[in-house]
């Protein structure tokens, strides 16, 4: 990886400085446009997903056996193949979608190697293929007619390891156009008109903490995108930085100009070597291009870029955490404040933003703030994404407007609960959040919202749940994770996780008594209000959520040792059977 390790120093791959060019805005428009001829050229287009789900699912296999078939053909001329982006529906992979010109797009589902040549041959030769039409996904399904890609609307079209494809589509004129037209003042102010609120989780405004940085004191600052996402089941970030990493890398840069830094870094998971290994090929190329590095485009600014590995600590997503992570220390959470926008890396003022934060930015700029605010709710604008997973018919990513109601992102994009079973609850925001019950089906997918129904929307991650699921366990699972993932700096998380821990399992095999849940509750209090870190403070609310909605299905694990969804195992006689 570029600069994995190291101190505060910015610095350019070790042989890159001697090919980077200064590109000014036309030699971008003109980047742009020789893209779109050499795309023109191919009769055909073959687009492969090649994010993480669609690989696992023989993604590759199914490009190679598609390379064999137009060589086969002789057709290298006419055909291009494109490894791309996420295109969404990720449990249908591997996913191919075929462009010929002057004719809609058809998309393939669940394209195997055998098919993979009669794709070219139903198109190129007009041949009947049954099994392909009866595996054609349209445009107008629910699942993505709903949808509102503000972020990931090229990731499913563009090759994420080339920077001309990202530049066809538009690439690099939003900082262009923020170099040549806006002060860092008026950057400021239009990503605060636009409403946006950080993706990460919390929440807060994305201008107002941009200005914060802007107009602290120091003489270095940096901007951080946070891309060590660990939420069980969620993998929005990976999809972003995978599918569109020259986006992230834009919207970094346009905010190191607004706030003033020259160094950014991206925190990525260390499980995530496919999205590390597309975003170092990015920044070097980038860098090569001259949109990156010394005088991006033909200007004085100057910002460069390098990544840091994640070594697999949940915590180190905790802002604090992050920055001691980044600056080689131990990954753990320190008081505040300071806050990062006063003091944080290398006491300087830090910019940290979620990636997919950074990646609104461009849509803010390029289509102005006005039309972003006219998507969302009054206090929670814009769109975002979810990693949709658990009891429904369609799982994978989604982009959809902020505000969407469950029920539309279950019945609607989720294609309802699988083999018609009853809905139960719905978990967002991962071990931090809540789970919201049949009951409030029908509400906003909003942060306010969200808050108020004893969950968050951290982000992103939303699993779905039907009656075959115990509460109580799951409430289990959840703490188990945040126990585990404990830094144990702090009391109140290190023993109070263990003990809301002990107090689930017995609940769940049978042993629990009845004034263990006042115990649990007051534990519940203790650890949100006292412990140091945003772990702490949330990991308690699956446990609120579930024992204010399901708080019969406690009570019967208890008095009747009997679990009304079948799964867990008492140790003890039940009291009367299922």
């Amino acid at each position: 990886m570029a600069n994995l390790a190291g101190g505060p120093t910015a610095g350019t791959v070790k042989g890159e400085q001697s090919v980077m060019n200064v590109m000014n805005r036309q030699e971008l428009l003109e980047m742009a446009q020789s893209e779109l001829d050499r795309q023109n050229t191919f009769r055909c287009r073959l687009l492969i997903c090649a994010s993480t789900p669609c690989i696992s699912s023989g993604a590759l296999a199914v490009e190679d056996a598609m390379r064999k078939a137009v060589e086969a053909e002789g057709l290298q001329t006419e055909i291009e193949m494109v490894g791309t982006g996420c295109l969404g529906p990720c449990s249908r992979g591997p996913l191919v979608t075929v462009q010929v010109q002057e004719e809609p797009d058809v998309i393939y589902e669940r394209v195997t190697v055998e098919l993979a040549p009669q794709i070219l041959a139903k198109h190129l030769k007009g041949a009947s293929v049954p099994e392909l039409d009866a595996r054609m996904l349209s445009y107008d399904w629910p699942f993505f007619a709903k949808q509102k890609k503000l972020v990931l609307s090229e990731s499913s079209t563009l090759n994420p390891e080339r920077i001309e494809s990202y530049v066809a589509r538009g690439g690099y004129m939003a900082l262009g156009q923020v170099l040549r037209e806006m002060t860092p003042e008026e950057v400021c102010a239009e990503v605060a008109k636009s409403g946006l609120r950080g993706r990460g989780g919390a929440g807060f405004p994305t201008g107002l903490k941009w200005d914060m940085v802007r107009k602290a004191p120091g003489e270095r600052k940096y901007v951080v995108a946070n891309g060590d996402e660990g939420d069980p089941g969620a993998y929005m970030d990976r999809t972003l930085m995978e599918s569109d990493p020259q986006r992230v890398l834009e919207g970094m840069a346009i905010a190191g100009f607004a706030v003033g830094a020259e160094q950014g870094f991206i925190y990525v998971r260390g499980e995530y070597p496919l999205a590390a290994k597309r975003l170092e090929k990015a920044i070097r190329q980038a860098e090569r291009r001259g949109l990156l590095g010394s005088r991006i485009l033909d200007s004085k600014f100057n910002f460069r870029i390098d990544i840091r590995m994640g070594a697999g600590a949940f915590v180190c997503g905790e802002e604090t955490a992050l920055m001691q992570s980044i600056m080689g220390r131990r990954g753990q959470p320190v008081p505040r404040p300071p806050y990062p926008a006063n003091r944080g890396l290398w006491g300087g003022p830090t910019l940290i933003n979620n990636v997919e934060t950074f990646g609104n930015i461009i849509c803010i700029i390029l289509k102005g703030a006005d039309y972003y605010a006219s998507f969302g709710t009054d206090k929670s604008k814009g769109a975002k994404i979810f990693a949709l997973a658990g009891k429904v018919n369609n799982t994978g990513l989604i982009e959809v407007p902020i505000g969407i109601t469950l029920r539309e992102i279950v019945y609607e994009i989720g294609g309802g609960i699988r083999d018609c079973r009853p809905f139960k609850a719905a978990q967002t925001g991962g071990p931090s959040g809540g789970c919201i019950p049949a009951e409030h089906l029908d509400a906003q997918m909003d942060y306010e919202t969200l808050q108020k129904l004893g969950s968050i929307m951290g982000s992103g991650g939303l699993i779905v749940m039907d009656d075959q699921s115990c509460m109580p366990d799951v409430a289990r699972f959840f703490m188990e994770f945040c126990m585990d993932e404990s830094c144990g700096k702090c009391g109140p998380c290190r023993g109070g996780t263990v003990q809301m821990h002990r107090i689930l399992s017995k609940i769940t095999n049978g042993s629990a008594i009845m004034e263990d849940l006042d115990t649990l509750e007051d534990l519940c209090l203790l650890v949100k209000e006292t412990s140091l870190c945003g772990l702490g403070n949330t990991c308690p609310n699956p446990v609120y959520s579930t024992l204010r909605y399901f708080r019969e299905e406690y009570e019967s694990h208890i008095k009747d040792h009997y679990c009304p969804a079948g799964v867990c195992q008492f140790t003890e006689k039940p009291l009367r059977s299922a």
